[in-house]
């Protein structure tokens, strides 16, 4: 039959462009680029459907269920941490899933729908999600090895740093604060979160360009923070997806994380 002939072919080249068959006689199969694509968007679906299932299965007497929560490396989750026990002393079904990433990450994920709220630095756009300012901000630094000559200073000036060897985020706008161009400094590192990146400094790699209070630097440890100079902060806020139809169990975080606002402010 002419239709299954064409059917099988156009099977049989789909297969060709995800798997890479092994030589002759081996059962090895690889995933070609476009294979790996599509199995990350299956997994990306699955998951979706099975965090939807949960939340339509759930009684409507009982708030239960998952909340999904996507943030960079911050103090501020804190807050976050402060408004899930609250919750859990009157609601203790329901569940906390965090993710870590950067803000490229967090929103990818929230755009996706696998996550229900993302923590992010700075202003979100007004035209997707829905945000409200937490009650913190963090204070941008140098983290150092203790022994460093800079480490005697109180705050660091951008001069200090012309001739450093640096480690500094992808995302942040560096280049504005240290008043020279990036390649005109020596960047030996880049880093999206900053614990790998404190291993660097601690192994003596360079100075790392980073927020207060992520890394632990009381005591007698080997490392030290020093704020910039001109002082530079990061507001943060909650985000979602506007016009998203959220879970009794997120619906009831966000209460939460509302009235905790209102206090702190």
């Amino acid at each position: 039959d002419l239709h299954r002939l064409i059917r099988r072919q156009r099977q049989m080249c789909i297969r060709d462009r995800l798997l890479i068959r092994g030589t002759k006689g081996s059962r090895k199969i690889t995933l070609t680029e476009e294979g790996m694509i599509l199995r990350k968007r299956a997994e990306e679906i699955l998951n979706l459907v099975q965090k939807t299932e949960r939340e339509i299965s759930l009684s409507d007497q009982v708030i239960v269920g998952d909340v999904y929560i996507g943030a960079g490396e911050t103090d501020a989750l804190r807050f976050i941490a402060k408004a899930a026990k609250e919750l859990y002393n009157t609601h203790p079904g329901i569940h906390y899933h965090i993710s870590s990433g950067n803000a490229d990450f967090v929103l990818e994920q929230l755009d996706k729908g696998l996550i229900d709220f993302g923590i992010v630095f700075g202003p979100a756009d007004p035209a997707k999600y829905n945000s409200l300012p937490l009650p913190y901000k963090d204070t941008w630094g140098v983290l150092m090895r203790r022994e460093s000559p800079l480490a005697e200073k109180d705050a660091i000036a951008p001069e200090d740093l012309w001739d450093k060897p640096l480690i500094i985020s992808r995302q942040d706008p560096f280049a504005s604060w240290v008043r020279r161009e990036l390649s005109e400094l020596e960047i030996v590192c880049t880093y999206n979160l900053i614990f790998n990146a404190s291993l660097m400094v601690e192994e003596g790699l360079g100075y790392a360009i980073t927020l207060d209070k992520i890394i632990n630097t009381s005591g007698s440890g080997p490392l030290c923070f020093r704020p910039l100079s001109p002082r530079r902060e990061e507001g943060m806020s909650i985000v979602w997806k506007k016009y998203q139809v959220l879970s009794k169990a997120s619906r009831k975080f966000m209460e939460k994380i509302k009235d905790l606002s209102l206090i702190h402010n």
